[in-house]
């Protein structure tokens, strides 16, 4: 069911790449991954994505301006695509931020394949 959807995954930390990745190669999701917010720009003009995972805290551009320059500076439907935070904060401050930055939701760390999936689904089917 999720196997048509391609993924972009934005996060600087290795093993949170990978366990990511891990996670979406068992659901049987297409992805790819970027380290930074710079490099996920680059990857939007040049590939379709349905969905993005952004981490917040990142070095070179991080997920908070990542998120803001997608919404104010991409057109049609990657302007719209769903991208999810990634984080170890939690709380309704944080929620309130991330949705006034136009982040439409998150997951947080750890996180586990029930979640991610449920994610996935939300967003996507």
């Amino acid at each position: 069911m999720l196997e048509k959807f391609n993924i972009l995954v934005v996060d600087d930390y290795l093993d949170n790449r990978y366990l990511l990745s891990q996670f979406l190669d068992i659901i049987g999701v297409k992805h790819s991954e970027v380290t930074n917010g710079k490099e996920c720009l680059e990857k939007l003009k040049s590939q379709q994505f349905d969905l993005i995972f952004m981490d917040i805290e990142m070095p070179v551009m991080n997920g908070y301006e990542t998120t803001r320059y997608i919404r104010e500076n991409f057109s049609g439907m990657q302007a719209q695509i769903p991208i999810i935070a990634i984080t170890a904060h939690a709380g309704y401050e944080f929620e309130s931020k991330i949705k006034t930055i136009g982040f439409n939701d998150f997951v947080s760390k750890p996180y586990s394949m029930p979640k991610l999936k449920a994610i996935l689904e939300k967003h996507l089917l």
